[in-house]
């Protein structure tokens, strides 16, 4: 593996696996963003928290690099309605930031994708 690939690896890792660990830190703030639609907030935002960290863990280790990566990506594609509903009710969220930077961290989740993507194979 390349020195770049290695450090993005590396990288996306750390940062799934903190943001993991957040979601247990500071869960209130993940339940207020999963959609009304959604049932059982809470529990939903224990469960991305658990498979981001064991995502994280899982694409440093080779035999589930690729495994872990595809876990990712669903997670990312899951967890993706509730960027929406910051993007569209930014009133509610106006302590977590502005409509712009809601509406800016969309198409983030797409470069988060690519990402993991790239580091997965």
């Amino acid at each position: 593996m390349s020195l770049p690939r290695r450090v993005a690896l590396i990288a996306l890792a750390i940062f799934f696996i903190a943001a993991g660990i957040n979601h247990f830190v500071h869960p209130g703030v993940y339940a207020r963003i999963v959609p009304p639609w959604l049932p059982a907030p809470a529990l939903l935002v224990e469960i991305s928290g658990i498979c981001e960290m064991l995502g994280g863990i899982g694409v440093l280790i080779p035999s589930t690099r690729g495994f872990a990566g595809v876990g990712l990506i669903a997670l990312l594609i899951a967890v993706f309605p509730a960027n929406v509903q910051m993007a569209l009710h930014p009133e509610r969220y106006a302590d977590l930031g502005t409509a712009p930077a809601f509406y800016v961290r969309l198409p983030i989740q797409l470069v988060l994708i690519a990402w993991v993507w790239w580091i997965r194979a």
